[in-house]
Formats: C-alpha cells, sequence, structure tokens
C-alpha cells in the first residue's frame, strides 16, 4: 500500500530544506552580497506528480466540495503524444508540492500548443513543427466550430473544451493500438451532451458494432460530423460534409448516389435534395433487411413521402445505387448502358469519319480548283441574274432559331447537372441561382422545343391530309428515306477516295435527312426520357420505380450524343466544310442562298426547276445589307456558343470517363 500523504511530505521537506540552504542567516536571500543570476531551476520532475497521482484511488474535493478522481496511469500516459513532456508545460500554475492555496489547476489546451508551435517555428524543429502545426490547425477548425462557441445555458463557457472529447492524458496517436480503444469510447463521450442521440446510436447497427463487439472501424460520431468542425446538422454545410464522410466507408455507395439527381445537387453544393441519412436515418440506422430501416421494402414508400409527398407505389423499386456493370443486380441499366455506348461510338465513327473525308476531298478539289466557280454567271437565265433562291420561308426560319436557340439551353442547364463535379457546372449554377432555378430554365426551354416539335406535326398532318392523293413519299421534294439516299451515300464515299465524280443531289441530301430524322429520335429518346423525369409520380403510378433509372442514364447519354452531333458533324456539314469557309453559312437566317452555291449543292433540284421553268418562282431579290450584316453576326454568336458548349460537355465527358 502507498501513503501518498507521507510522499507529499517528503518532498515538501526536500524543497523547504533546499529553500532554507539558499537563504541568509536570518532566512532571507543575502541583498549584501549580491551573486549573478543562477540558471533556472529544472522542472519538476513527473514522478514527483505520479507519487500521488499514479496512485488508482487518488482523489481530492473539487470546486463543488465533491471528490474528483485525479488519478493517472503511468503506463498509459508515457505512450501518449504528451508522455514525454513535463507535466508542469501544461500545469504550469503548479509550482509547489504541497500545491499553493487558492491555485487554479485549469489547463489551456489552445494556449498550450499555441505557444509550443511558435517556440518550434522559431527553433526550426522540422519533425515537430509538421505535427504541431497539425495540431494547430485542427485548433483553428476547432475555434470555428459550435463546440468552441458560448453555451446557451451559461455563456460563461463554451458547449464542449478539448478534454471533453481527449482526455489530455491519453492522446494517443493515429494507427496506435490504443488510439483504435481510445475510438471505442467516443459515443460515450459525445453522449455525456448528447444523451438522446445516443441513445438512439446504441441501438443502430454502427452503435452494435462500436458499443457491443468493440469493432474499431465501424463509424463513430466523429467520422460522420467530422472531428473539429463540428457544426450544427441542419446547416446546408454540414449535411453536404455528412453526406461526404458517408463515403468515407461506404465508398461505393457514395460512388452510386451521386450518378442519381440527388447526388448531382449535393456534388454542385446544394443540399436541398436527399441525402444518405434522409432515407437511411441517421443516429438510428439500420440494415436494409432490418424491419425498423426506413429504406426496408415495407418502409421505403413512407421514406419517399417525406420529399415527394405524392410518391406512389412505384418508388419502392427506384434503385438509388444501381450500376451500369453489374447485369446480375442491375441488367436493365446493363443493357441501357451498353446499348447507348454502341450508338455514340457508331453514330460518331460513321460521321466524324464521313466528316474527315469530306473535308480532305473539298480541300483537294479547291486547292486544284476543280470545283469552283459552280456556275457560270452566263449560264444563268437573264430574269435569274442578281437573284437568289428562296430555300427556307419565314415561319421555317423562325422555328429555326427557336429550336436552336431552346436546344444549347438545355445543353446548358442540361449538362451542368450531368457533369456536376465540374468546376464550370458549379460556375454555372451559381450565375443561375441554384439548381432549382436552371431546372426552371431547363423546363422551358424542354417545352419550347418540344412545342416547336409538335407544331412541326401537325403542319405535317394538315399538309398529308390536303395532298394525301398527290404527295409522292419516295419523291425529290419528300424527306422520307430512299433507296437513291443509300447509293448516294456510296457515291459520296468513292468520291472520297477519289473513285468516282462528287454525286448530284436533289432537294435534299442524305446528311440532310439524317439531321430531319435524328429530331424525331431526339424527341423520342431525350423529350419521352425528360417527361418521365419531370412528372414522377404520374410515371411511378404506371412504370415500376427502376424506369427513373434507365431514363436518368438515356436521358443523359442522348443529350451528350445530340451536343456532341450538332456541334461537330451539324456544324461541319453548314460552316466548316471548305466550300462553306468562312463561316457562318447564313441561309438558315436569310432564307435565300446564291444561285451559284444553290445549283453545286442541289444540282438535280436546280435543273428540274429550270426545264420546268419552275424556277423563277423561288427567285428572290438579294438579302438587304443589313440583314446579311445581322445574320453573319447571330450565326457567328451561334456558332461560338456551341463551340463553347462542345468544350464544357467534351471536359465534363472526359473527366468523368477517367473518374469512372
Amino acid at each position: 500500500m502507498r501513503f501518498p500523504g507521507l510522499a507529499v511530505l517528503m518532498v515538501s521537506g526536500v524543497i523547504s530544506l533546499a529553500t532554507m540552504m539558499g537563504a541568509g542567516p536570518t532566512g532571507a536571500a543575502d541583498t549584501a552580497n549580491p551573486k549573478p543570476a543562477e540558471p533556472a531551476a529544472p522542472k519538476m520532475e513527473n514522478a514527483i506528480c505520479l507519487s500521488c497521482h499514479g496512485n488508482a484511488e487518488f482523489a481530492m474535493p473539487g470546486p463543488d466540495g465533491n471528490m474528483r478522481m485525479l488519478h493517472v496511469t503511468p503506463d498509459r500516459f508515457e505512450k501518449s503524444a504528451h508522455g514525454k513532456r513535463f507535466c508542469v508545460d501544461c500545469h504550469q500554475d503548479i509550482t509547489a508540492i504541497p500545491h499553493q492555496p487558492g491555485v487554479q489547476h485549469k489547463v489551456g489546451c489552445v494556449t498550450c500548443h499555441e505557444t509550443l508551435w511558435e517556440n518550434a517555428k522559431k527553433d526550426n524543429k522540422t519533425k515537430e513543427n509538421a505535427r504541431l502545426g497539425v495540431v494547430v490547425e485542427q485548433i483553428d477548425h476547432y475555434m470555428k466550430s459550435i463546440h468552441a462557441r458560448p453555451n446557451k445555458d451559461d455563456q460563461s463557457r463554451t458547449n464542449a473544451t478539448c478534454y471533453a472529447c481527449h482526455d489530455a492524458h491519453y492522446v494517443y496517436p493515429k494507427g496506435s493500438p490504443q488510439r483504435a480503444l481510445w475510438r471505442l469510447g467516443i459515443p460515450n463521450a459525445c453522449g455525456k451532451c448528447h444523451a438522446k442521440e445516443r441513445q438512439e446510436y446504441e441501438k443502430s447497427v454502427h452503435g452494435d458494432e462500436v458499443l457491443w463487439k468493440a469493432n474499431p472501424k465501424a463509424a463513430i460520431c466523429s467520422d460522420c460530423h467530422t472531428t473539429h468542425d463540428v457544426e450544427k446538422p441542419a446547416l446546408d454545410s454540414t449535411r453536404l460534409v455528412i453526406t461526404q464522410n458517408c463515403g468515407n466507408c461506404h465508398k461505393d455507395s457514395l460512388k452510386s448516389y451521386v450518378q442519381t439527381y440527388h447526388g448531382k445537387v449535393n456534388t454542385l453544393g446544394y443540399a436541398y435534395t436527399a441525402k444518405c441519412f434522409d432515407c437511411h436515418g441517421s443516429h438510428s440506422i439500420q440494415r436494409v433487411s432490418d424491419p425498423n430501416s426506413r429504406v426496408h421494402p415495407d418502409n421505403r414508400l413512407q421514406t419517399c413521402q417525406q420529399c415527394h409527398a405524392g410518391a406512389t407505389a412505384g418508388f419502392v423499386t427506384f434503385l438509388p445505387h444501381s450500376t451500369t456493370h453489374d447485369f446480375s443486380r442491375y441488367p436493365y441499366m446493363w443493357l441501357a448502358s451498353k446499348f447507348m455506348i454502341a450508338l455514340l461510338f457508331g453514330v460518331f465513327l460513321f460521321f466524324w469519319a464521313h466528316s474527315a473525308l469530306w473535308f480532305y476531298r473539298e480541300h483537294q478539289d479547291r486547292k486544284n480548283r476543280v470545283s469552283r466557280p459552280h456556275v457560270a454567271m452566263a449560264e444563268l437565265p437573264a430574269l435569274a441574274k442578281g437573284k437568289y433562291f428562296r430555300r427556307f420561308g419565314r415561319v421555317w426560319r423562325i422555328a429555326h432559331l427557336v429550336f436552336a436557340l431552346s436546344v444549347m439551353t438545355l445543353v446548358l442547364t442540361g449538362t451542368a447537372v450531368l457533369f456536376a463535379d465540374t468546376a464550370w457546372a458549379k460556375a454555372i449554377m451559381s450565375a443561375f441561382g441554384s439548381p432549382k432555378v436552371t431546372a426552371i430554365v431547363h423546363r422551358v426551354s424542354a417545352s419550347l422545343m418540344l412545342g416547336i416539335f409538335f407544331l412541326h406535326l401537325v403542319y405535317l398532318a394538315v399538309r398529308f391530309a390536303r395532298s394525301e392523293k398527290t404527295f409522292d413519299w419516295f419523291g425529290p421534294n419528300s424527306l422520307v428515306p430512299r433507296w437513291q439516299d443509300l447509293w448516294d451515300a456510296i457515291a459520296m464515299f468513292k468520291w472520297f477516295f477519289g473513285q468516282g465524280p462528287r454525286p448530284m443531289f436533289d432537294r435534299w441530301t442524305y446528311y440532310e435527312k439524317f439531321d430531319y430524322w435524328a429530331v424525331f429520335w431526339g424527341m423520342g429518346i431525350i423529350g419521352g426520357s425528360g417527361m418521365m423525369l419531370a412528372f414522377p409520380n404520374v410515371t411511378a403510378s404506371i412504370l415500376p420505380g427502376w424506369i427513373f433509372n434507365i431514363s436518368t442514364l438515356v436521358h443523359g447519354e442522348e443529350a451528350i450524343l445530340a451536343a456532341v452531333f450538332l456541334f461537330t458533324v451539324h456544324f461541319f456539314n453548314n460552316h466548316f466544310r471548305p466550300d462553306k469557309l468562312p463561316p457562318p453559312d447564313i441561309v438558315m437566317f436569310t432564307g435565300a442562298v446564291t444561285l451559284e452555291e444553290f445549283r453545286h449543292e442541289h444540282t438535280l433540284e436546280y435543273n428540274r426547276l429550270v426545264e420546268s421553268g419552275e424556277l423563277a418562282k423561288h427567285l428572290v431579290d438579294a438579302p438587304s445589307r443589313q440583314m446579311t450584316l445581322g445574320s453573319r453576326i447571330l450565326g457567328l454568336t451561334m456558332i461560338s456558343i456551341g463551340l463553347t458548349l462542345l468544350v464544357l460537355v467534351l471536359i465534363g465527358f472526359v473527366g468523368g470517363f477517367n473518374g469512372a
């Protein structure tokens, strides 16, 4: 048995004797013969402190009169981060044994570490600088957290101090066995203030692993709420951080979550869509198979209805963590993904090769002066001189302009969500104000695009009804594909390789027909999937929930296909071919084209109109100077916007591909 009182008396006697030996005859310091200043007395050894505090039952009355345990386990302390320091480095007000009356026993963790940091920088201790620098940075984060703010019930103290979470005598470095054991006690430390949350956590899957199975790898409070940056859970910034922290353990789940609309908005930095804890719960989280889990099939619809008030039974089969690479679990997603990949690869392989070969052939012909002039002015009828050929009427031009602007707006607002992890997407969202505003703009643009498409269908229906008996479905004026289009395409490739003359086209070329019918495909895929996503309650009342997964996938992939095709192939065909340079081709703004260009691009139609004497019906005056200048400015502006969007889409696509 130890006798702490006796040890205190012995130590105090030694100290008193040393004091007396340094005194004068009267017990006072000898001032008659001053001596040089002596070096500072060595610091009190830890063994002196532990002679009392090292006893397991050592306790003293606290400020409130109750006994307070003051025991420190020596071997545990020596293995801690503070084990090589003197006790009095922290307890600087302790200068004598027994402790002088009225001494303040408080220790300032922040002041101490900041002082050590300043001294370490002066001494240029690299290793210690690095370690203390981390601690000081943690302190800086703590000082901005909710724990460092005054307690609402007692403004004289903070919500939580360093030692409310850390036991100062047993702070262990990362990776040490002792730290793993310390982690297991964090829920109990937090539970001293957050009793309700501690009670819920105890019954959760995380609490079961930590508190009852002693699994140090399972999630504790600080894994979700962070350590020194703890903030109010209601704050958007906190909700975003907690969601990201879930991914520290559940990497695959976070990766699949960010592919959903919920996750895209989260990635953009907005917290109003569902987060992990909105669906799975927070402190009381259970396994999906547990009947008490909020995402158990029996409870899932109720959970969805927290945000989607009108959610129907179809929501239950939505797959929030589906992937495109696991056929056994998500066969529909796998099939849809492979189909879209094949579609993108096939379309771009053919048309990019087509564009590259076309550019080479036209460039060679222009260099060798094979293609120009297309029409000698002497060959033109007298009435045609100085005239233009009217190719598009006013309604068609306005429809094309509105359609093009709506598509560009859709690409901007849609891909900003699709590529949410890019810096440019975040900038776009900031410019619009939020994804909510962007969604409104996106849907208004979609309504314009679909409206124009619908009016076009009405126009076709009316025109067909009026000329049902006389309309030639496969005639030269029809946009319906015919065998001649195939022969023209083959002839075009022969010309590319110098194996034949450039084919002559009628009113509509095969590549113009592809552009036209691609819109029908796009309206079906992009428009159809977009409508499903825009009206989820209606969709889920008819179709299973996994249709949202398919719709999200094909909506995004088809949008990439449409955007890249428009701003590469379509732009090349109409603006960047050598015969079209310098851009832009303004026929879709003025509606008229020179006879020289018309004959070159649509030779068969030109010849037919000349032979029938109908050419004069289509001749108009040349566009005014103001119309031409305005059309060029508008054309160049739209081309610039399109190419900018192309760059943004490619950045997002390549970045997403590399991160996959």
